[in-house]
């Protein structure tokens, strides 16, 4: 069970799936069927295209937006890019940085993680940084290390009180790409390990506070391992792809949150 200092987080990662109005249909369904404690952060993350109207249909409801990603800058010549303003004019509180498939995908480096961490920061938009390991990497026996790298370059050199100010409202999620989209979960012990790592990693780094920083578990979470997943010590919540586009099973995820 995650520790009291730390409040879970479930969110909903829609990826690029549905329209406006499956958007807006799916946000309704959620809003009518979750029950979201009284202790429990839930944010959903639609295309950029459907954000306004999804803010719109959740309004009043304890569910939150989130950006998939985002520029570092505030405007400019960036084609097809949107900015951490844009985000905020919308209606959306949170944004996911570095998801692998941005990094694998989209040649996302940890610098541009830094990078759109500080404009989010900047912005008062909650960054949920995304780390985590390929298959390679985790059969190699470096999964540890490619945390360090990625914790440490989400930093971008940062230390001392400057680095614990960055990190007051950033989550962490951890997801291991070998298990994302594939059918393949981490082990509820194997997400313990890396979690446990990370927390002990910035604990090292910034001390204390590394007891107030939610880690999200992501990698094939579905209603049926969601509570073991958050039963452990240091899994804080929840990073859901493709279980998060039916309401009725996101709601029991939700629900295992407490």
């Amino acid at each position: 069970m995650t520790s009291p200092l730390r409040r879970p987080l479930i969110a909903g990662n829609w990826k690029m799936h549905r329209t406006v109005d499956g958007s807006v249909e799916l946000a309704r369904a959620l809003a009518d069927t979750a029950r979201v404690g009284p202790r429990t952060d839930v944010v959903v993350a639609p295309v950029f295209t459907a954000l306004h109207a999804v803010a719109k249909a959740l309004t009043g409801t304890a569910i939150g937006l989130a950006g998939q990603h985002c520029h570092w800058e505030d405007q400019g010549a960036f084609t097809g890019e949107i900015a951490p303003p844009m985000l905020k004019d919308v209606g959306c509180a949170w944004c996911l940085v570095g998801h692998s498939e941005r990094r694998q995908l989209f040649q996302e480096t940890d610098a541009m993680v830094h990078r759109k961490t500080v404009a989010l920061r900047r912005h008062g938009l909650r960054p949920i940084v995304c780390v985590g390991e390929t298959l390679a990497e985790r059969e190699s026996g470096v999964t540890f290390e490619v945390l360090r790298r990625q914790w440490e370059g989400a930093l971008g050199g940062l230390t001392g009180d400057d680095a614990r100010a960055f990190v007051g409202d950033v989550v962490l999620a951890y997801e291991p790409v070998w298990a994302i989209g594939t059918g393949r979960t981490a082990k509820a012990s194997d997400a313990q390990s890396a979690h446990a790592y990370l927390r002990d990693r910035i604990r090292n780094d910034l001390g204390e506070v590394a007891d107030g920083v939610r880690i999200l578990y992501g990698g094939s979470v579905k209603a049926d391992n969601a509570a073991e997943l958050l039963a452990q010590p240091d899994v804080d919540g929840l990073l859901v792809g493709g279980a998060s586009l039916d309401a009725a099973g996101f709601a029991r995820i939700i629900q295992a949150a407490g």
